[in-house]
């Protein structure tokens, strides 16, 4: 199992037409050998394009409702080329061939901007 956060960049313009980046963190789970590849491949700042559903945890803490919403990530693909002596991207690991799982905890991952054009045409399910 590998727990960690994403942060995915959006750029837009604001009401001058000044461009502005916001940035919000995802808390993401992964198991099997998707865990085994973010540990071996990503460091901080990889970017990377995950799949998955969401996942939402209710606990109590000192007399409060606390929650956390989170992605347990079913497929990820690598995007970018070669990094330091890591194997060429991009490479895509599913959860379906699970191997023995373990706790690893890689540094922080960053996703860049996605190219959103790559997606019009697709079927959305809503």
């Amino acid at each position: 199992v590998c727990q960690n956060a994403i942060a995915v960049n959006e750029r837009r313009k604001n009401a001058a037409g000044e461009w502005v980046d916001e940035t919000s963190f995802v808390d993401v789970t992964f198991f099997g050998r998707t865990a085994e590849v973010v540990a071996e491949y990503l460091s901080k700042g990889s970017p990377i394009f995950v799949e998955g559903r969401l996942k939402q945890d209710t606990w109590e803490k000192d007399g409060q409702k606390r929650s956390k919403l989170y992605v347990i990530v079913d497929r990820m693909q690598l995007i970018g080329g070669r990094g330091e002596g890591k194997a060429a991207t991009p490479r895509s690991a599913n959860n379906a061939s699970r191997f023995q799982e373990h706790e690893q905890h890689p540094a922080d991952m960053h996703v860049s901007e996605v190219n959103e054009d790559a997606f019009i045409g697709e079927d959305m399910p809503f």
